[in-house]
């Protein structure tokens, strides 16, 4: 089942945010801590804390970020 249109920037901020906080905290977590044992579990909980943050503050900024990205680039020739 596929949602409705409107839907799409919610679903985008919600994927993004989440796959760049995984990212950032897997990498971050490894530098600060090295493969101890227990890692996953460690890391997954600073991930879930981080994506906690980073998915309202996608919300919130995004529409900001697209029109600054908009501005900064020339628009689409005919």
């Amino acid at each position: 089942m596929k949602m409705p249109a409107k839907a799409q920037p919610f679903l985008q901020a919600l994927i993004l945010s989440g796959l760049m906080s995984f990212l950032v905290t897997l990498i971050a977590t490894w530098r600060a801590v090295g493969m101890i044992d227990g890692f996953a579990g460690t890391w997954l909980g600073i991930w879930a804390l981080a994506w906690s943050v980073a998915c309202p503050t996608a919300f919130l900024f995004g529409p900001s970020a697209r029109r600054l990205s908009m501005a900064l680039v020339r628009p689409p020739e005919s």
